[in-house]
């Protein structure tokens, strides 16, 4: 659990803080455009609230990683905890987005953010679509959560003397998550017409630029840039961030599928009804017969699947073995993110906490 993971709340509580402050500053400057617009920092605002703060906290461990190697007293500035703030209001563009792409309507057990619009909308009284409302509103707050991103890290970059190389990779981890996305949806749009075995190619090429780079890889990168990391110090970190991101990724694709309601904050077998091209689909479909396959094909992507067709699928995707060749591939990638810290150029206190991270972010059920 995410628990175990050393100073888990001095991130937290410090990235709060400067999001806080960071908000606060939005609201001042929209005075002037009226209380629609407040409206629209509100709804902003809250997005930002709860969640792991996972990209923070591997952006706060780079940085540690490197800059306590250097000098052993380095100690955290407002600027450091702007960068980790940064990729947490990033962190909510891309959900809103992905919440409107995958038509969810719950995120962390509250309504996603076109759901809450939409709310807003009949609860005013307005005349209209209301869900059309929603939506439209949402793609906008996606766009300003962007815009505050950017905001931030340029107001933590000012009078950095590496400011163009965390600026190269901040805009590289921009376009592959959205790349990343963009092969998501083309995939579920193609998949009748792809060939059967690059299905599982063209998923791990999917979680590589959505999740692993932007969840972990370059979190860790920017934060050790912002130290002013040397070459070989980054190398240590892409190769062990990289293995990190696609196992969490993974993990999350078998809690899409199998977790806890409760704990996740969303339905159950939710990925079975928005119909996510997975690893773990591409692996059962490799290896069910052809009748089955159809069955599942004809199942999947279905929103209104009963709590027993849920199962159904369930049952099928473990019978398959796909469940336990996923989990498999989740504790080599765990493995091969272990090896690349050997040796590494890397404070030796972080690189504890880094191993945690990792752990945290594999062996996980939310």
């Amino acid at each position: 659990m995410l628990g175990v993971v050393p100073s888990p709340t001095l991130v937290s509580d410090a990235v709060a803080d400067r999001l806080h402050v960071f908000v606060e500053r939005m609201r001042t400057e929209a005075v002037e455009y009226g209380p629609d617009a407040a409206a629209l920092i509100d709804a902003g605002e809250r997005t930002l609230v709860g969640g792991k703060r996972l990209r923070a906290r591997f952006c706060h461990s780079g940085w540690q990683a490197v800059a306590r190697f250097a000098d052993r007293d380095a100690s955290e500035t407002p600027a450091v905890w702007d960068v980790c703030a940064a990729l947490e209001i990033f962190q909510s563009a891309a959900l809103v987005h992905d919440d409107l792409i995958d038509n969810s309507d719950t995120r962390r057990g509250r309504p996603a953010a076109h759901r809450a619009l939409e709310g807003a909308h009949a609860d005013a009284g307005w005349s209209g679509d209301a869900a059309a409302f929603g939506r439209s509103a949402a793609i906008l707050l996606g766009d300003l959560l962007v815009a505050w991103s950017d905001d931030l890290l340029e107001h933590a970059l000012e009078r950095h003397p590496l400011a163009p190389r965390v600026r190269r990779e901040y805009a590289r981890m921009r376009r592959d998550v959205t790349v990343g996305q963009f092969l998501d949806i083309a995939e579920e749009s193609a998949w009748s017409v792809n060939a059967a075995d690059s299905h599982l190619e063209r998923a791990l090429r999917i979680v590589s630029l959505k999740s692993a780079r932007y969840s972990i890889e370059q979190p860790l990168v920017l934060g050790a840039a912002f130290a002013g990391a040397d070459e070989e110090q980054l190398s240590a970190l892409r190769r062990f961030g990289h293995p990190v991101g696609m196992a969490f990724q993974l993990r999350d694709d078998v809690l899409g599928v199998f977790g806890d309601s409760a704990i996740t904050g969303k339905p159950a077998g939710d990925d079975l009804r928005e119909g996510k091209r997975t690893a773990l689909v591409a692996l059962t479909r490799q290896s069910i017969d052809i009748s089955a396959r159809n069955l599942f094909d004809e199942m999947l992507g279905d929103p209104e699947l009963t709590v027993e067709q849920i199962s159904f699928l369930q049952a099928t995707i473990k019978a398959s073995g796909a469940l336990g060749r996923v989990e498999t591939m989740i504790d080599d990638y765990a493995v091969a993110a272990d090896r690349a810290l050997s040796g590494a150029r890397l404070e030796n206190a972080a690189v504890g906490d880094l191993r945690d991270l990792a752990r945290a972010a594999t062996a996980r059920s939310a």
